[in-house]
C-alpha cells in the first residue's frame, strides 16, 4: 500500500538513524520536509546523510505552529508521544506515525516481527542468518541498528525486524506475518507511569494480526501466558524446559519440534551459542523458518554457525587467567539475572549506568548465589549500592577505569568479570556500544601494562 506523500508537510522529530532514514525516504516521495530535534546544531553535529535532501531545519527546540500546520508527523521511538508538540498537533487532527508503521504501509514481503525484553537481538539476527543466502535477499534491522523504512529503497525476498516498546507506541496498522514474544520483565519504567503500561505497549504488536498469521511465544514465561492475541492468530509455543505436543521443546540436550504429525530433532551440543538465555533464543528462531519450509538440515546449519553479538555475552579476554565477559547489552535486570545465572561462581560483576526505574530486587538471589564482588558506577550507583549492597561485597568508582582495575584486583584466578549493567548507558556513554567498548579498552590497557 504506497502512500502519496507528494508536496506533503511533514514533519519529522528526532534527527538520529530512524530520523535521518525517514527524511531521506520522504525527500524521495517529493514531500515537503522540516527536521526538528530539541538539540542544536552544536549537540547534532553535521547531518551529512543529509547532504542530499531538500530538507528544512527546526533545530534547537520545537516550533509548535509548524507542527499544527503539518500534514503528517513521523515520529523517531526516542521521541515521547506526550510532549508537548505532539500533543498540540494531535489535538488539532495532525495524524503521527512513528517510522515502523510509515515503513509497513510500503513493504509487501513476508516480515518476521520480534520483541520481548531479552534476546530480541540475537532472536533478529539467527532468523536473519537461517532466512539470508541462496538467492535469498533478507533485510535484517529495526531496533537493531538498521531503521526498517530503509528496506523500502531495495526489494527483498524477507524482512526481519527487532521491534521495542517505543517502536510499537505508534503503530496502527501494522501485522506482522509472525510475531515473537520472547519474554516479559520490568524495563523503561523511566518512560511509562508503571509496568502494565509498559505491557501494554509490547502486546500491541497482536493487535492488527489475524488468519494466516503467527504468534511465537514463549511457554515457560507467565506474562506472555497471559497475553491477549487476537483468537484468529495460529499460537505456537516453545519451551526450553520440557516437550510440548505441538511446537519446540527440550528433551536433555535436544531440541523437539513437533509440527503437522512431524517430529524434528536439534543437537544442542552443535551450538557455539552458550547460555540458557541462548538455547531459548535459538529454539524462537527456528520456528518462522521451519514453517515457512526452510529445510530443517539448513535451518541448524545456520544457527550453529552463529557466534552471537558484540555486547552480548561476549567473552573479550582470559587477562590474568581471568574471564573477561562483555554484556555492555545488558540494560535491564531480568538480562544480568539470565547472564549471571549461566556463569559459575566466583564472578564480579561491574554493573551501574543510568536508572530506568525497575526494581532491583530480582537480582538479589543471584548476586548471593554467584557474585563475590559487585563493582557499582554512574548516575544508579547510589540507589543499587542501597539495595543491593548486603547480597555481597560491594564497591562504589567512579569510571569504567577505575571498575577494571578493581575487578582485575579482587577477582581470584579462574573467577569471571562481567560487565552487565542493568540500567542505560546514557549518563557517561552515547550508547550500549560506547560501553562495551570502554570495558575491551580498559582490559586491554591493563593487559597492556602486565
Amino acid at each position: 500500500m504506497n502512500m502519496d506523500y507528494q508536496q506533503k508537510k511533514i514533519v519529522v522529530i528526532g534527527a538520529g538513524l530512524s530520523g535521518q532514514a525517514l527524511v531521506r525516504f520522504f525527500c524521495k516521495k517529493g514531500a515537503d520536509v522540516t527536521l526538528s530535534d530539541r538539540r542544536g546544531e552544536t549537540q547534532l553535529g553535521r547531518l551529512e546523510g543529509l547532504d542530499d535532501c531538500n530538507v528544512h531545519y527546526d533545530l534547537g527546540g520545537h516550533d509548535i505552529d509548524l507542527f499544527k500546520q503539518a500534514d503528517l508527523i513521523a515520529v523517531s521511538p526516542g521521541v515521547p508521544l506526550d510532549i508537548e508538540p505532539l500533543a498540540q498537533a494531535a489535538a488539532q487532527g495532525v495524524p503521527l506515525l512513528g517510522e515502523i508503521e510509515i515503513a509497513f504501509r510500503e513493504l509487501d514481503a513476508p516480515l518476521i516481527a520480534v520483541t520481548g525484553t531479552n534476546g530480541k537481538s540475537t532472536t533478529t539476527c539467527l532468523i536473519g542468518e537461517i532466512l539470508g543466502g541462496e538467492q535469498k535477499n533478507c533485510f535484517v534491522g529495526g531496533n537493531l541498528g538498521t531503521p526498517l523504512i530503509s528496506a523500502c529503497d531495495e526489494k527483498y525476498d524477507y524482512l526481519v525486524v527487532e521491534l521495542s516498546s517505543f517502536q510499537l507506541e505508534s503503530i496502527e496498522t501494522f501485522s506482522p506475518d509472525f510475531a515473537l514474544m520472547l519474554n516479559l520483565s520490568e524495563d523503561h519504567l523511566d518512560r511509562y507511569a508503571d509496568f502494565s503500561s509498559y505491557l501494554a505497549t509490547k502486546e500491541a504488536i497482536f493487535d492488527n494480526m489475524g488468519v494466516g498469521q503467527y504468534a511465537i511465544l514463549n511457554a515457560e514465561d507467565g506474562r506472555v501466558r497471559d497475553l491477549t492475541i487476537p483468537i484468529a492468530v495460529k499460537k505456537i509455543w516453545f519451551s526450553a524446559n520440557r516437550l510440548l505436543d505441538e511446537g519446540m521443546g527440550r528433551r536433555g540436550d535436544r531440541l523437539v519440534w513437533r509440527w503437522q504429525g512431524e517430529e524434528i530433532d536439534f543437537d544442542l551440543n552443535r551450538l557455539r551459542l552458550k547460555g540458557e538465555h541462548n538455547v531459548e533464543n535459538v529454539m524462537a528462531a527456528l520456528i518462522a523458518p521451519l514453517v515457512m519450509g526452510v529445510s530443517p538440515e539448513r535451518v541448524w546449519e545456520k544457527v550453529c554457525g552463529f557466534a552471537g553479538l558484540p555486547h552480548r555475552m561476549q567473552q573479550i579476554s582470559s587477562f590474568n587467567r581471568i574471564n573477561w565477559i562483555n554484556d555492555s547489552k545488558g540494560t535491564n535486570v531480568g538480562s544480568v539475572v539470565k547472564s549471571l545465572s549461566g556463569l559459575q561462581a566466583p564472578v564480579t560483576l561491574i554493573a551501574g549506568g543510568k536508572d530506568k526505574g525497575g526494581d532491583y530486587a530480582p537480582l538479589r538471589e543471584v548476586l548471593k548465589h554467584k557474585v563475590t564482588r559487585l563493582i557499582l558506577l554512574g548516575e544508579a550507583a547510589e540507589r543499587m549500592m542501597a539495595e543491593l549492597g548486603d547480597c555481597c561485597q560491594t564497591i562504589q568508582v567512579a569510571d569504567m577505569a577505575a571498575a577494571v582495575t578493581t575487578a582485575v584486583r579482587e577477582t581470584p584466578v579462574g573467577g569471571t568479570v562481567l560487565l552487565s549493567p542493568a540500567c542505560s548507558s546514557f549518563d557517561m556513554y552515547p550508547s550500549y556500544a560506547a560501553r562495551g567498548e570502554d570495558f575491551a579498552r580498559q582490559v586491554k590497557r591493563l593487559e597492556g601494562k602486565e
